[in-house]
């Protein structure tokens, strides 16, 4: 299973960007799918995930009601929506999945990783 992310770059405080992941995987729809981050000198972080059908969502307190995790099996990709955006919000991207049906908010639970993607958020 390969994942590409892509869909980083710099914003100002308060927009938006729109990550894409795209799984390389046959069946899809048998994966959960999270995304993480990671920000330099700190330890990688849980962001946001979803269930193997999308009707489950997972957030970290610090970005609900301003990220919104989705995916389009048929397309074999899974987005994250980022609004109003803050320079804490500033990190490497990555997105990672398991070959279950739920997901975890736990990076040792993911066997496969996507490349990451710069997220940088000025003031």
């Amino acid at each position: 299973v390969q994942l590409q992310a892509s869909g980083g770059g710099l914003v100002q405080a308060g927009g938006s960007l729109r990550l894409s992941c795209v799984a390389s995987v046959r069946t899809f729809s048998a994966y959960a799918m999270g995304w993480f981050r990671q920000a330099p000198g700190k330890e990688r972080e849980f962001v946001a995930s979803i269930n193997y059908a999308g009707g489950s969502t997972r957030y970290r307190d610090s970005v609900k009601g301003r990220f919104t995790i989705s995916r389009d099996n048929a397309k074999n990709t899974v987005f994250l929506q980022m609004n109003s955006l803050k320079p804490e919000d500033t990190a490497v991207y990555f997105c990672a999945g398991r070959s279950t049906f739920y997901s975890s908010e736990y990076s040792s639970d993911y066997s496969y990783w996507g490349q990451g993607t710069q997220v940088t958020v000025s003031s």
